[in-house]
């Protein structure tokens, strides 16, 4: 579905156009053709083909979905595939936004999983005509930039998680609930990690060392998004290493309480054999046992055992096992 169709020149926005008349913009100098699509279908993209002369294998991978965040060079121009992720409902939905750029245009299409549009890219990028005029490279940066930018509520999503999960750690009887929800953030995190360290890579080669002729002039931009996509992967990284050491705590804390009871029952265990002990050896029912037709036989039978009893819970309460 197309969203806009606009036509710039030397910075500034000459009109809306129709898509039968791009190929007739883009031949005049100093200009430039924006378009934006939405869940683009075969058709459509073969129009842009003829429209732009897009490299077939550029239509193809858009035309399929579902591809790595990369940077691909066909001659003069470039196609670039970012994923958009955003906050729903606690979870991470992944989408993904495909973009063509030559010298003369840009084609951006977006999937139905991206719901966040991007009206305000270009809103601010008509503000900035000086900016315009370093043409489609401009606007890939300004795209890109607003992806990246999303990336951050999501990371912050993931921290404050972690945060609530990590003050749970130390409460009893939950460390099976805390195992699976570091397991389901750990997931999420992976998620959001394949998003965002194969498109630092591929945004590495538009600054420094061989750059497309069309990005010459604004490698400094590309620079930056490099800077943020690195900052939000040292983050990943350190929300990973807490991850496992909150595990580590949790199932040592699962350890340590399962000690506990162990305890417990071992000094009861050892209070009831005394029991057991005293009652076997008085009820072999010998004849010439003492304490057999003693008066008092029976009474002190009980109090030797209480007594003993109550001497072992009291030296297990004293060393912490009861």
């Amino acid at each position: 579905m197309l969203i806009n169709c606009v036509a710039y020149q030397d910075g500034q926005k000459l009109d809306d156009i129709p898509v039968e008349e791009i190929s007739d913009y883009i031949q005049r100098p100093e200009t430039f053709v924006w378009v934006a699509l939405r869940d683009a279908k075969p058709d459509e993209l073969a129009v842009m083909k003829e429209e732009f002369g897009l490299h077939e294998l550029a239509v193809e991978d858009a035309s399929r979905g579902h591809q790595r965040p990369k940077i691909e060079e066909y001659g003069d121009s470039l196609f670039v595939v970012v994923k958009t992720i955003e906050c729903r409902d606690g979870e991470v939905a992944v989408g993904e936004v495909d973009i063509f750029v030559g010298q003369d245009y840009i084609l951006s299409s977006r999937d139905g999983e991206t719901q966040q549009g991007f009206l305000g890219v270009r809103a601010r990028a008509e503000k900035e005509p000086h900016m315009l005029r370093l043409g489609p490279a401009f606007v890939l940066y300004a795209l890109m930039d607003a992806v990246v930018d999303r990336y951050f509520p999501v990371l912050d999503m993931l921290e404050t998680e972690l945060e609530k999960i990590e003050e749970l750690i130390f409460s009893r009887g939950k460390q099976r609930d805390n195992i699976e929800r570091l397991y389901e953030l750990k997931g999420k995190v992976t998620t959001v990690r394949h998003v965002v360290v194969p498109l630092m890579e591929a945004v590495g080669r538009l600054h420094g060392g061989r750059v497309p002729s069309m990005c010459q002039d604004t490698q400094e931009y590309f620079r930056d998004v490099h800077d943020h996509l690195h900052r939000i992967s040292a983050s990943l990284d350190t929300i990973r290493d807490t991850i496992a050491t909150a595990i580590q705590v949790n199932l040592s804390m699962t350890a340590i309480e399962e000690s506990e009871v162990n305890k417990r029952l071992a000094a009861w265990a050892a209070i009831f054999a005394i029991c057991t002990a005293f009652a076997g050896v008085w009820g072999m029912n010998f004849k010439f046992m003492p304490e057999l037709e003693w008066k008092y036989g029976y009474p002190f039978a009980l109090t030797v055992m209480v007594s003993v009893c109550l001497y072992l819970y009291r030296r297990f309460k004293k060393a912490g096992w009861l």
